[in-house]
Formats: structure tokens, C-alpha cells, sequence
């Protein structure tokens, strides 16, 4: 029994070191992964290049300043300014007014507080500098400066009134591509510049063009959409604030996105062009090109892409080669005039989109 029990004694003490051992390898293998994770998990964490007071400084302006209300801010140094002669005309300057029944937004929301900017300002400075004709300018250092901030900083001075309202599309504008390569709402909105902020739909493709200059290019082209001649807009299609489908379009696909002005290529056929269910750019190229139709290459080598080419008797049911040759050299939808997809089989009962 004795013996027994030290042969046991001694197993257990073997598999104790046993353990000990693989937990001293597992220690060795598995600490500096989780040490190079950590770091890995620091590096990606997000952190601000300035201190946290800056970035509110930025967006709220002077802490050691008060807010003195439009009135003090316009009679000290815009009362009969361009600029609020303007603003006063737009949406933003309706909703000065209390009665408006609209969220109160002052000059103020967006420039800071401004009691420091118009400090040693009255309006008897003000009437003496108009006699001797000199404008009389606020200390704009004191406001925020909204022109040298940077672009996401820009977009968050309107989003802290866009983003709650109606316009539910700003929520999207952070994952945008606009966004993420630092465009900002004061590269395509004029905030002072006119009644209307929004910019004309039919405006937006030469505002559009200021970044996007290839495809300038491309909407001068032989065939193309008719946005330089205002019949469309890049808004027709884009929704330049951000969305979920790709290129920031309206619809989900692109050819949900086409059928909203072409709607006879929508179907369903009971003969559908596989290539073409989904997606029409394997076919057109959407901003203009060189080939009729915004095609992406000319008849008939497009088809011969995905379809092999056949000849054609005469009408005489000879097969003449240099008629077979004509017909193999011309354009496809001669004969296939339906190659968007059709009701009805062709002549051989097959779906040839011949009809």
C-alpha cells in the first residue's frame, strides 16, 4: 500500500512540474503578444495633437468672452453691411427672429462670443468713422477664426445645428468621402454670399468641376449627360452630403440609380441581358465618352467583349463574303435592337434580343 502510494505521490509530482513547464512556455509565448496587442491598440487609439481646450477654443471661441446678443454685434460695426443686408434676406437671418418660430441662431452661433471683438466699440465711433468715411471694423481676432480652421472643425460649427434637424442625410457626412478628404460645408456653401445657401442644383456641376477636373473633361465629350446644358445635375444622381451606396449615389445600385430617368431599361424581361442587371457601366461610362451612347467602346467590338461574332446569309441565301463581312463589321444593334432585354424570343424562339 505503501507503495502504491509513493508511485503516486511521484506521478503527481511529475505532472506538477509537467504544467509548471507549459505554463512557463505559454507565459514566454503568449505575454509578448498580448504586450505587442496593447501596443498595437495604443497606436490605434485616437489622439489629439493639441490639448483638449484648443479644440474647444476652435469651436466655441474665446472662453474669457461673453455673448452680447446681434444687436450689440451689428450696431457696433455691420449695421449697414453687405454682408447683413444679405444674411438678414436668407434663411439663417429669418431665423434672428423670435417670431419665426424656427431654433434661435445668431451671429454669435457661429462666430463665438463677442463681447471682446466689439469692445471700445459705439455707435457714436461708428457714425463719426462713416462721416470720415472709414469702416469701422470689429477685433475679428477675438471671434473664431473660421477660415483657417480645419475642415472638420468647419463642418462641426454647422453640424452642431444641421445635424438635429430635418436634413437627415448630414448624418451621413462624416463617413463621406468629402468628409474624409477634408472638404468642409464652406467649400460649396456661402453662408453670407446670398439669400438662398443652397446652391442651385444646376450650379453644382461647375462647383463640382473646381475639384472633380477629369470629369470636366469627360462631360465634354462627344456623348455625354446633359448637365452643361442644365438638364441635369451632379445632385440627379449623388448625393454629395454622404449616403450608404457607393459614389455617394441616391439609389442603392447604379442601375436603380439610372432607371430614375430611363425607366424603359428597368424590367424585368422574361430575356434580360445578364451582364446588365445590376450594373450598367459594363456597357456605358456614365460622364461622357467618345462612342454614341456613352458607350464604353464602339459597336460592334463592345459586344465581341463577351460574345463571339457570327456571319449572315444574303437575303438571296447566298453567303456572300463581302456581305458577310459588312454585316460582321457593323453595329450589333442593327438587328439586336433590345439589348437591354425583351418580352419576345427571336425568330429561332431563343432570347436574341431581336425584338
Amino acid at each position: 500500500m505503501s507503495n502504491k502510494y509513493g508511485r503516486w505521490l511521484d506521478i503527481v509530482g511529475r505532472e506538477r512540474v509537467r504544467l509548471r513547464f507549459t505554463w512557463c512556455i505559454i507565459s514566454l509565448i503568449v505575454m509578448p503578444c498580448l504586450l505587442v496587442m496593447s501596443g498595437c491598440n495604443t497606436l490605434k487609439g485616437s489622439k489629439p495633437l493639441l490639448p483638449i481646450k484648443e479644440y474647444e477654443k476652435m469651436i466655441v471661441g474665446r472662453f474669457d468672452a461673453d455673448y452680447v446678443g446681434t444687436s450689440n454685434c451689428l450696431s457696433a460695426c455691420h449695421e449697414h453691411d453687405r454682408l447683413k443686408l444679405d444674411f438678414d434676406a436668407g434663411t439663417m437671418g429669418a431665423q434672428l427672429k423670435k417670431e419665426s418660430g424656427l431654433p434661435l441662431v445668431d451671429c454669435e452661433s457661429c462666430h463665438g462670443p463677442g463681447s471682446l471683438a466689439i469692445q471700445g466699440l459705439t455707435t457714436q465711433l461708428v457714425i463719426e468713422n462713416a462721416q470720415k468715411s472709414v469702416r469701422t471694423n470689429c477685433d475679428s481676432i477675438k471671434l473664431i477664426d473660421l477660415k483657417n480652421l480645419p475642415a472638420p472643425a468647419q463642418s462641426l460649427i454647422c453640424l452642431k445645428c444641421h445635424s438635429a434637424n430635418a436634413t437627415f442625410n448630414l448624418h451621413n457626412w462624416n463617413a463621406s468621402q468629402h468628409a474624409q478628404n477634408d472638404v468642409s460645408c464652406f467649400n460649396c456653401h456661402r453662408v453670407h454670399g446670398s439669400p438662398d445657401l443652397k446652391v442651385s442644383p444646376f450650379k453644382t456641376g461647375q462647383m463640382c468641376f473646381n475639384c472633380h477636373q477629369a470629369l470636366k473633361v469627360e462631360f465634354s465629350l462627344p456623348s455625354h449627360h446633359p448637365l452643361n446644358e442644365g438638364r441635369i445635375s451632379c445632385a440627379s444622381c449623388h448625393d454629395t452630403h454622404g449616403g450608404f451606396a457607393n459614389k455617394h449615389l441616391r439609389k442603392d445600385t447604379i442601375k436603380e440609380t439610372c432607371v430614375q430617368c430611363h425607366p424603359e431599361k428597368r424590367g424585368p424581361f422574361v430575356f434580360e441581358h445578364a451582364d446588365i442587371v445590376d450594373t450598367c457601366l459594363n456597357c456605358h461610362s456614365p460622364h461622357g465618352s467618345v462612342n454614341n451612347n456613352l458607350l464604353v467602346a464602339r459597336e460592334p467590338f463592345l459586344c465581341l467583349q463577351c460574345h463571339e461574332g457570327h456571319r449572315i446569309n444574303t437575303s438571296s441565301g447566298g453567303n456572300s463574303s463581302v456581305e458577310s463581312r459588312r454585316a460582321y463589321y457593323s453595329r450589333c444593334t442593327d438587328c439586336h435592337s433590345k439589348v437591354h432585354g425583351s418580352d419576345l424570343p427571336s425568330d429561332s424562339g431563343n432570347g436574341g434580343f431581336t425584338r
